[in-house]
């Protein structure tokens, strides 16, 4: 049993891909990351080459794998014990920024790799998968429609990326291209008011019969009138239309208004994430 890492995104996805696609919902993240490393080259995440590893049984079947788009942390999909400990002693000797693992198995990483590296580490964020069950949309109908992002709406929705990153202490980058690839794709929401945007969601391509529900947005005067359950519940449905057999989003568990809006709209807990950052 090893772990067997590359740069190279092709190789990755050739072999990693029918694990990958085997658990769409839990994978939801990886599978994202994957397609668009593909379609926007190595460097769509930032100027560091992505790392990509790979953990095989005896008999040589795939059974975890990790990613990792410098300088975000590292993300691990539920691995064995073992291919955790063998991963600290693998990369000990690289930078690592920071892990992304499922919540009952990052404190041994980290510990092992504090022990083995002397680094800090400092939990970022603690995150919850959710999955759609049943859609229920919102009591009372707030004032306004829903309509599909247009090239006009460019500036403003790289605007409000720009100030949802920021408001979650997150990395931007590129975040023009990425809005321009969303619209183009008909992945962006906008809920308006006398033709006025308020609110906003985007959605991720299909990725094995999974979609993402990717960002949710709603400047901070705007919040409160039930502008981003109406969204949601929009590009939800059409998710669903569009042959999600899975619709998924994630959450910050610090932030209690959105797990309860989400929760309230059908979406139901799966799993949860530990975002740890090493200095």
């Amino acid at each position: 049993m090893a772990w067997d890492l590359t740069g190279d995104v092709e190789k990755f996805a050739e072999t990693a891909g029918d694990f990958l696609r085997s658990r769409p919902v839990q994978h939801t993240t990886l599978l994202t990351l994957v397609d668009t490393l593909r379609r926007r080259g190595p460097h769509a995440y930032g100027s560091q080459d992505p790392l990509f590893g790979i953990w095989r049984t005896p008999s040589e079947v795939v059974a975890g794998v990790l990613l990792q788009t410098p300088p975000y942390p590292m993300m691990f999909s539920e691995v064995p014990r073992e291919a955790a400990t063998a991963a600290v002693e693998l990369l000990a000797d690289r930078p690592l920024t920071g892990v992304n693992m499922l919540a009952g198995a990052a404190a041994a990483f980290v510990d092992e790799w504090r022990r083995r590296t002397g680094a800090t580490a400092t939990v970022r964020m603690r995150t919850r998968l959710y999955r759609l069950d049943t859609l229920t949309p919102p009591p009372v109908r707030p004032p306004g429609q829903a309509r599909q992002g247009e090239p006009d709406d460019r500036e403003v929705a790289t605007r409000w990326l720009h100030e949802l990153y920021a408001y979650i202490g997150e990395t931007a980058h590129d975040l023009a291209t990425v809005v321009d690839e969303r619209i183009a794709d008909g992945l962006v929401t906008l809920w308006e008011v006398d033709g006025e945007p308020v609110s906003m969601v985007i959605r991720s391509r299909p990725e094995a019969g999974m979609i993402r529900i990717l960002n949710v947005y709603t400047p901070p005067d705007e919040r409160g009138k039930g502008y981003a359950g109406a969204a949601t519940t929009v590009a939800t449905r059409a998710a669903l239309a569009g042959g999600a057999h899975d619709v998924v989003l994630n959450t910050d568990l610090a932030n209690p208004t959105s797990n309860a809006l989400y929760q309230r709209l059908g979406y139901r807990p799966m799993e949860d994430r530990t975002v740890v950052d090493f200095a």
